[in-house]
């Protein structure tokens, strides 16, 4: 086995997740990731812990199901419900024999099937859980590079300093918590605001994503005005949207498009009442992650890029008691702030063309 399969392996059980003696984990994983798989459930098992392993998640075996059903008779997975409920961590591993297997599935099974499916995701995200990336073939594929390119540029991305990492991002969050209104502007496609006052922005530094490397906090509901053009590709359930249109008003989707499925697009805001708004901000300031991959786990992160994900919001992002947008869905979309784009906090430029105020090269 690659060494490094193990160091991901033990950065996910002692940094992002923290097993603990008696805790039930569950490794969710494909038969693509079986190396992970077996290097997480000997590292669970060393801390005391009791691995269990899954691999029905969105691979070939989600997509026969999904394939076959009729969405109306779609129904809540009691026993994955169960399972969810039962769990003290959650990991969930993605790595792809084919990365457009969901493909095949309609949009309405897709549609029906995330608001049956919002119970579990609930359960799953109220454990402690992280998110990864195993390096499998198909997706370096994807990614336009060789497999042995591709393990480096994940595990490169995976095994950084992450407390080094955590103290650079803390001064965004510093920034986005003492702000009220942002304002995100790329060339003359991109022109968003909204407020934040008094929400909490999240230092991601490799607890429930990895790799990490973004600050991300929910706006509040209502407040997002302007228009938006997603210039990165959206990679959502094996289809690829290209150019993605969101003009708000009164934090409301009220018009958007796409040049390549569209109806794709279409599809995630009808998904429910929630999913025409946005329930996250993320700012992007992974400097190891250099390159689009079509892989949003990785794309959002890049240290020039902004995302919004319409859908539900996080609730540490929220102030004690308030609630925020309610959503069966969270569908991440990414701007590139590389040239002729900048973010304004407060009427005060703190980022222009990717480069943060606290960083060399900066020019307000």
């Amino acid at each position: 086995m690659d060494p490094r399969v193990r160091e991901h392996a033990e950065i996910i059980v002692d940094h992002s997740t923290e097993v603990e003696p008696g805790d039930n984990v569950v490794v969710s994983a494909p038969p693509a990731a079986e190396d992970l798989t077996l290097a997480l459930c000997e590292a669970v098992g060393e801390r005391g812990g009791f691995p269990f392993h899954v691999s029905f998640r969105m691979d070939k075996t989600r997509a026969a199901f999904l394939g076959s059903v009729d969405p109306d008779a779609l129904d809540v997975p009691d026993h994955e419900l169960a399972l969810a409920e039962a769990a003290d961590v959650w990991i969930h591993a993605r790595a792809h024999e084919n990365v457009s297997e969901m493909s095949r599935v309609p949009g309405e099974t897709m549609t029906a099937f995330r608001r049956v499916h919002s119970s579990v995701r609930e359960e799953i995200l109220d454990t402690t859980w992280v998110l990864t990336q195993y390096p499998a073939p198909a997706d370096a594929q994807n990614a336009e590079m060789s497999t042995e390119e591709y393990e480096e540029f994940v595990w490169s991305a995976i095994g950084k300093d992450w407390a080094a990492q955590r103290e650079h991002q803390q001064q965004m969050v510093e920034i986005l918590d003492a702000g009220d209104e942002v304002h995100v502007v790329s060339g003359d496609t991109t022109d968003l605001t909204m407020s934040v006052e008094d929400h909490v922005t999240i230092n991601d530094h490799g607890k429930n994503n990895l790799p990490a490397g973004e600050v991300f906090t929910a706006p509040v509901v209502d407040s997002v005005e302007g228009e938006v053009l997603f210039d990165m590709p959206l990679v959502h359930e094996g289809h690829v949207v290209e150019d993605a249109y969101l003009r708000f008003e009164g934090g409301e989707v009220v018009e958007h498009g796409a040049t390549k499925n569209e109806d794709v697009l279409s599809d995630i805001l009808n998904t429910d009442e929630g999913a025409r708004r946005v329930g996250e901000l993320g700012i992007g300031m992974n400097r190891d992650i250099d390159r689009f991959t079509y892989n949003t786990l990785f794309d959002e992160k890049m240290g020039d890029t902004v995302h919004l994900a319409v859908g539900k919001a996080y609730d540490d992002c929220l102030p004690e008691g308030e609630s925020g947008n309610d959503s069966a869905t969270h569908v991440d979309m990414i701007v590139d702030m590389s040239e002729d784009s900048f973010i304004e906090v407060d009427g005060e430029i703190v980022q222009r063309n990717g480069t943060f105020k606290f960083e060399e090269g900066f020019e307000g």
